[in-house]
């Protein structure tokens, strides 16, 4: 058995999903459960160096998870051909130099999304990792994640019949700041400086639509700035600059419609803070982040409008859980591994920078169709 170091350069993992998701339910749980074992006994060790601008936060953020390498100079760890992946999580604005500078370094990208501000830029970028041959993946979590993967279950099944539409209802309220710290940080809400839930969080609904229900033909997309003010967090006010919701409508491959929702002005009345139901014309199902229940065509109730009585059907209890069935690891984890194996064993990954790419087509189409009041098409995208 032969231990395969490999070298990570872990860009922006200072904030909240780096420190998390990426470097300590990731990386460093990759490393505590002794690697990444392949099918010849050999085992893929990462080796992180966490990176960032601050000496005293990377440091520290190194020091208390038991990393021993950490730097503030890009350059040198670029330098360096111990590193053979670079990750980004960097602020949306900061993604694509870090990115552009790592290519021409001859390091494997993964990255974080949106992997650039605009559709220009998104496909740049994948461009120049095709040109320059090296390896590269952008993180597409949601697909990994348990309530999701049951979805998935049921389509490959053939559990629906035909799809006919899909509800999709995402967010939370987040506080703005003044008598409650907000729980995302305040450039989130700034345009300037890359915020936006249609830039954030369209490039998550492309891939969950494209891989689970069929490609994304058309969108139109309604956005608002509901809060006009909020409280960074130095305690000092300043104005929201970016939308913070977006009631969109998607059309798919198949005539099948989607209505999504997504919202960071909305208090939860449902079961979770990412809900999404899907009607067929065998059954439908309901999937959260974690659980995912069904309603069989032979278990639908037949109600007759009323409203001069109480109802008598208790719909929730229609509903039957989908059994685990399954060891659910986490969904970022689980999608490292994967890219960490393409890298070493050149074993499949389809998520790369043009699926990237579409992410950002995603958000810049549903800006334009705010702008202009209408039905946008989605042109294909090519290399």
């Amino acid at each position: 058995m032969g231990i395969i170091q490999v070298g990570i350069i872990m860009n922006g993992v200072t904030g909240r999903m780096g420190t998390n998701q990426h470097l300590i339910r990731s990386i460093k749980a990759i490393r505590e459960e002794g690697g990444i074992v392949l099918p010849d006994g050999d085992v893929i060790m990462p080796d992180p160096v966490l990176v960032g601008r601050q000496a005293h936060k990377v440091q520290a953020l190194a020091e208390k998870h038991g990393i021993s390498r950490w730097s503030t100079d890009l350059d040198a760890c670029l330098a360096d051909s111990h590193n053979v992946i670079y990750f980004d999580s960097q602020t949306t604005v900061q993604r694509a130099a870090g990115v552009e500078r790592a290519i021409a370094a001859g390091k494997h990208i993964y990255c974080e999304k949106p992997t650039a501000t605009n559709l220009e830029e998104s496909l740049r970028l994948a461009r120049l990792a095709r040109e320059k041959g090296v390896k590269n993946g952008v993180v597409q979590d949601k697909l990994f994640l348990p309530g999701l993967l049951k979805l998935k279950r049921l389509i490959d099944a053939g559990f629906f019949g035909k799809i006919l539409s899909v509800r999709m209802e995402f967010g939370y309220w987040v506080f703005e700041g003044d008598w409650q710290p907000g729980q995302r940080p305040s450039w989130n809400y700034r345009k300037e400086d890359g915020g936006g839930i249609i830039v954030d969080m369209f490039a998550h609904w492309r891939y969950v639509l494209d891989n689970l229900f069929g490609e994304v033909k058309a969108v139109s997309c309604y956005g608002t700035t509901h809060i006009p003010e909020r409280v960074d967090e130095k305690g000092e006010r300043y104005a929201c600059t970016a939308d913070d919701a977006a009631y969109a409508t998607f059309l798919l491959e198949g005539d099948i419609v989607v209505q999504a929702n997504s919202s960071w002005a909305v208090r939860v009345n449902r079961e979770d803070l990412l809900t999404i139901q899907v009607d067929g014309t065998e059954g439908s199902a309901v999937a959260g982040l974690r659980d995912c229940k069904t309603q069989h065509r032979i278990n639908t109730p037949k109600p007759v409008w009323n409203p001069d009585i109480p109802n008598p059907i208790r719909f929730v209890e229609q509903w039957q859980e989908v059994p685990d069935n399954a060891s659910f690891d986490n969904g970022f984890k689980v999608q490292w591994e994967m890219f960490l194996k393409h890298v070493v064993t050149d074993s499949p990954f389809p998520w790369d920078l043009l699926e990237g790419a579409k992410g950002t087509q995603m958000s810049d189409l549903g800006l334009q169709s705010w702008r202009e009041r209408r039905f946008v098409d989605v042109p294909e995208l090519t290399l």
